[in-house]
């Protein structure tokens, strides 16, 4: 059986669980977070794997990249993603790629950009199914109002991770 090597990591916002597969990505989720057990036999069931402890390159790459993140030397990322939801939450996650960092938009805003205005609550369920928190930032992502709502990490990591990107743009 394949395997997913995964490590824990203790970001300033919250414990994150990071993990590989064939040199890519697939998790970087919170480790307590509600959906946890839903998540990780989605993934482990797309990838035909299993998880086992350890690190790996792509772990490696990922932890530096999150250091340099929480330490303001960090924008963006360059690590390989590999994907493992339906084709329509695939879709929601590459677009949540497309917020730049220091932005936030709506969900309703998130569903017309891909084409489909009236599927908000689609486009918020796939928001929160998302495996891959930070890299794919679904913290972002905010009400209509313009109201912190809804985030796997709870709302103060979610209220933190945007605090440490309103430095470089403006938020609400």
């Amino acid at each position: 059986m394949n395997a997913i090597r995964i490590k824990r990591y203790l970001s300033p916002v919250g414990e994150l669980l990071v993990g590989s597969f064939d040199g890519k990505l697939c998790i970087c989720d919170w480790a307590h977070e509600k959906r946890r057990d839903v998540n990780d036999r989605r993934i482990r069931h797309a990838l035909h794997a299993v998880y086992e402890d350890g690190a790996s390159d792509t772990i490696d790459r990922a932890i530096a990249q999150l250091d340099e993140y929480f330490a303001r030397e960090r924008t963006a990322f360059d690590i390989p993603l590999i994907f493992t939801g339906t084709d329509f939450q695939n879709s929601v996650w590459r677009e949540l790629q497309n917020i730049p960092y220091g932005k936030t938009v709506s969900y309703g805003e998130l569903a017309r950009k891909l084409g489909c205005p009236k599927a908000v609550r689609a486009v918020a369920a796939a928001n929160g199914a998302n495996p891959i928190s930070i890299f794919v930032p679904c913290h972002r992502v905010i009400g209509s109002d313009r109201k912190l709502v809804g985030y796997g990490g709870g709302l103060e990591a979610k209220k933190g991770l945007l605090a440490l990107e309103q430095a470089s743009g403006g938020l609400f």
